[in-house]
């Protein structure tokens, strides 16, 4: 087997035997795991298994199985009641809330494709995502931060239905009569528009839906927007054996499988890692979600003890931000078993600490949103990880690395080359972008991270081919923010790169030139941009340049800048070291 290359069937930690050629395989025969089935059969299976407990905790107020179950049923009844068929595409521009839940499996069950949006877009984000993706129902809520940026793009693009919900009627009661009494600058008022309908008068006497027949191999069941390698976000084509079998491969290698889950749900529902670990590998295995609409740690922490969790999937900032909260010293712990970081490199002093605090596993992993979770550490034992690295490819998952400058080659052993993938999680493709499946190899997708393989088939990122910076987890990409920029009267050109970040783990930092006539300061510059861009694009600095470097063909050069940058860093730092004179001798 070449150190370039490693199979499907990659040992994990308990599950694996050493033949006496020396090959690894599987002492569970996996292929078995993961037979066609569709998302409403997942959650089927989960509500089965999960018999009358909880599904949802939402700030204390809870949803049973059976309920949800009920309420996904009805929202699928009123999809197609209002016309909508199999292959359709229908919104979710939610937060955290039970609503994201029973609408995102009530899509599934009319046959529809549900569409994540993040509750975080923009007018002009969420409307070209909009018109790409072809939605003309949205889900959403009536929240001041929601409901008037979905109305103004019900306004200005192909959206045909506004579905709201209610969120005080979500919460526990007390709490959402508050929020009606003295948080009414929270709520948003419905518009009188025939467009935009309650939830509750949507599904109304809805009844029972029609039974669609699901191919999980080939019929979509999510888009998620993405950025890809290159170029604008694309909307990866999540069919349901996608979703099923990601949910199944990382429950399959959970030590505590079987066992009561109950997971704080804080990690945002619309990216991919909350969707696999958080949303379906939980209801698949009966556990409870218990729901935060946004990450606050003082909450995050009461929540925690208040319900005894077992896990807590989450990124490196929102562990450090953990540890940062005087709360932390009053929070039991004890029930806390796992906690699975994921998009950013998890730093071993943080994760050290916040082991050493809390008694949980720490574990590190690794996906994107073209395959959902490619890679973890082995759960349940400290000895058999390897911190710093991603893990070993999941069950079922192949992962191969590409010579960096030829991807038809591999890597030379022992080299790093690019991490390319093959399993039952991979996309089918991108939505109306055939030209962006170039990202695929041979059937293996080309995930654009530069990796180095290990004997014990470790993989550890060392390098990006692609220009994504990750603020926080979240994928921020530096051609929407320099369009931004170059749209403004007095900006020539835009380079947008990611610099460190000791909490956020990369910003971004936006280098431009201007026109003569534009005398505008760099503070200005950066105010403007930074109150019409997302909250993780908004820019920690911003510099004025003569000149950008350029390309042969005259384009401004990322690669040049970013290699003319890493320079100056090293020059300051060895200068740092070793100051002029400190090598005379005193006299």
């Amino acid at each position: 087997m070449r150190e370039s290359e490693i199979p499907a069937q990659w040992p994990f930690a308990g599950d694996a035997r050493l033949d006496g050629e020396g090959h690894y395989s599987h002492a569970i025969p996996w292929e078995s795991e993961f037979e066609p089935l569709s998302v409403p059969q997942l959650y089927t299976r989960g509500a089965e298994l999960a018999g009358s407990k909880n599904v949802v905790d939402f700030l204390g107020k809870r949803l049973s199985y059976p309920d949800a179950m009920g309420e996904a049923r009805q929202i699928a009844a009123a999809l197609q009641r209002a016309g909508v068929g199999k292959g359709d595409r229908i919104g979710l521009f939610l937060p955290n809330v039970p609503l994201y839940l029973t609408a995102y499996y009530g899509i599934m069950i009319a046959g529809a494709t549900a569409v994540n949006f993040s509750p975080l877009y923009t007018v002009d984000e969420l409307a070209a995502q909009v018109a790409d993706s072809g939605v003309e129902t949205l889900f959403t809520i009536n929240s001041s931060l929601l409901l008037p940026t979905a109305c103004k793009v019900l306004d200005c693009s192909g959206l045909e239905r506004l579905v709201v919900g209610d969120l005080p009627s979500m919460m526990p009661w007390w709490m959402g009569a508050a929020m009606k009494l003295f948080k009414r600058s929270d709520l948003a008022p419905l518009p009188r528009d025939p467009r935009i309908v309650a939830y509750d008068r949507f599904v109304s006497g809805a009844g029972e839906p029609q039974p669609v027949a699901i191919d999980p191999h080939q019929d979509v069941a999510l888009l998620i927007y993405t950025g890809g390698t290159t170029g604008r976000p694309k909307g990866a084509m999540l069919t349901h054996q996608n979703i099923t079998a990601n949910a199944r491969q990382t429950l399959c290698i959970d030590a505590h499988r079987g066992e009561r889950d109950i997971m704080i749900g804080v990690l945002p529902l619309f990216h991919v890692f909350a969707n696999v670990v958080v949303l379906n590998r939980t209801v698949l295995d009966g556990g409870t979600i218990v729901m935060l609409p946004r990450f606050d740690a003082k909450q995050c922490l009461k929540a925690l003890g208040r319900v005894r969790a077992t896990s807590m999937p989450g990124v490196p900032t929102m562990y450090q931000a953990l540890l940062d909260h005087p709360q932390v010293e009053k929070t039991d712990f004890t029930s806390l078993r796992v906690c699975i970081s994921g998009g950013a490199p998890l730093p071993l002093p943080l994760k050290r600490k916040f082991e050493a605090k809390t008694g949980a596993h720490v574990i590190e992993g690794y996906g994107l949103t073209e395959a959902g979770i490619v890679s973890t550490n082995p759960f349940g034992d400290f000895a058999l990880e390897k911190p710093g690295t991603i893990g070993q490819p999941l069950p079922g998952t192949q992962v191969r690395l590409l010579n960096k400058e030829d991807p038809t080659r591999l890597a030379d052993p022992g080299t790093p080359g690019e991490l390319a993938v093959k399993g039952p999680q991979v996309m089918k493709g991108y939505w109306n972008r055939p030209e962006g499946n170039a990202i695929f190899q041979d059937g293996w997708l080309r995930t654009g991270d530069v990796a180095t393989l290990d004997e014990d088939g470790f993989l550890t990122i060392v390098d990006r081919i692609k220009d994504m910076i990750s603020v926080g987890g979240f994928k921020v990409f530096p051609s929407q923010i320099e369009e931004v920029l170059v749209a403004r009267p007095g900006i020539r050109e835009a380079l947008v790169l990611g610099i460190p970040d000791d909490y956020m783990g990369e910003r971004p930092k936006a280098f431009v030139t201007l026109e003569d006539e534009c005398d505008d300061g760099e503070d200005a510059l950066l105010q403007w941009i930074n109150a019409r861009v997302g909250k993780h694009e908004r820019l920690a600095a911003l510099e004025i340049r003569e000149e950008l470097p350029k390309t042969m063909i005259g384009k401004p050069d990322r690669k040049a800048l970013r290699a003319e940058i890493a320079e100056a860093s090293d020059t300051a730092k060895a200068r740092q070291d070793d100051p002029p004179g400190s090598h005379e001798i005193a006299g």
